[in-house]
């Protein structure tokens, strides 16, 4: 889109939060015209049930109160994910919480799970006429004194209406969030939300796939946890990754200090290599979702033979703008005519061990 280029340079006159809400704004307007991109069979993928028309989907984290999901679709995105939703509305942590790392195509966020709650987010959704695959990421409130119940409560309230679930316990921005990837915690979470998933699809006769976001931050123990425990219960997938406390190798050493949890190109290689690691724990039959660092068509081939099933992406749109995914499907058709390869889903895994091996 060259208009974005101008566009770009007006949004970063402004502060990132600000710029953010003038772009839903203008997602909600309609000033962002659709990317019609043609269709191509090779993209498409069946992953726990569902049928993508492609593997590339916007991330959680940029329509958290499920204001412009129909309009995303529009923008050739394959899935799109509304949330982090809590039950009660909060406001999240002080600004200013967001930082543009312009030199390396970064951002630093801590936002806090601010959202408008679960009241809001199930009005739009209820409204929607899109066949699109919308999925819904739920979290629990800062104040919560059950967090777990948090989680339950997000899927018994959005079950009619989510097409998958991601339970994110993956934000560093909330205090102690993090601790419920810990093996006994994360046993009794995944217990409970998945009863509740039992209970809710036999009232509503369909099953609902519910995917875990997990860090890119793990030891190698914390990824065998996290493994075992996927495994022992009858989850549909993992998301591979949520953004990371690491500022390795940054050239903004002055946006670097802010704290936060870090997105973008630095990501890539971190989350890539933590998604190649659980995919040889887990097997090759459970899906994953990778997330971190996604700007190209190349990138987003290099998840898939990583052993990602699908792709989202966030920080990077905001450097390369709304036309990103259209962009990316057309570079994975013209990857898979010079491969020669007939579907998309022939390149997962071919570089798994590669990189299995990379340093974090």
């Amino acid at each position: 889109m060259p208009i974005f280029d101008f566009a770009r340079q007006a949004l970063f006159l402004l502060d990132p939060e600000t710029a953010h809400g003038a772009s839903i704004a203008a997602l909600k307007s309609g000033l962002v015209p659709a990317c019609p991109v043609r269709p191509d069979k090779r993209l498409a993928v069946r992953v726990a049930g569902l049928d993508f028309p492609n593997p590339i989907g916007l991330a959680a984290g940029y329509d958290k109160n499920a204001e412009v999901p129909e309009a995303l679709l529009r923008l050739g995105f394959g899935f799109t994910e509304v949330g982090t939703l809590t039950p009660k509305p909060q406001a999240g942590n002080p600004k200013p919480r967001i930082f543009r790392l312009v030199e390396d195509n970064a951002v630093i966020n801590r936002l806090g799970f601010n959202n408008e709650g679960h009241d809001a987010a199930f009005r739009r959704l209820s409204a929607l006429k899109t066949t699109g695959i919308v999925g819904v990421n739920i979290g629990a409130n800062k104040d919560a004194e059950d967090r777990i119940a948090d989680y339950v409560i997000g899927i018994r309230r959005f079950y009619r209406l989510a097409r998958y679930f991601t339970v994110n316990i993956s934000s560093p921005n909330t205090p102690g969030l993090r601790d419920l990837q810990a093996r006994e915690s994360l046993s009794a979470l995944l217990s409970a939300v998945l009863e509740a998933r039992r209970q809710e699809g036999e009232q509503a006769g369909r099953k609902v796939p519910v995917f875990l976001k997990i860090a890119p931050d793990l030891t190698e123990e914390g990824m065998d946890d996290i493994a075992a425990e996927v495994l022992a219960h009858d989850l549909d997938g993992l998301i591979v990754s949520n953004t990371t406390l690491s500022r390795d190798g940054l050239k903004d050493q002055a946006q670097a200090k802010e704290a936060g949890g870090l997105s973008g190109a630095p990501l890539f290689a971190r989350s890539t290599a933590v998604l190649a690691r659980m995919r040889k724990r887990i097997g090759p039959k459970m899906p994953i979702i990778g997330v971190g660092g996604v700007s190209s068509a190349e990138t987003a081939l290099e998840k898939i033979r990583a052993g990602a099933d699908l792709v989202q992406l966030y920080s990077c749109m905001v450097y390369r703008g709304p036309g990103l995914a259209g962009d990316i499907l057309k570079g994975l058709s013209a990857s898979l005519d010079r491969l020669g390869v007939s579907s998309v889903t022939e390149l997962r895994d071919t570089a798994t061990d590669h990189w299995a091996a990379k340093t974090l």
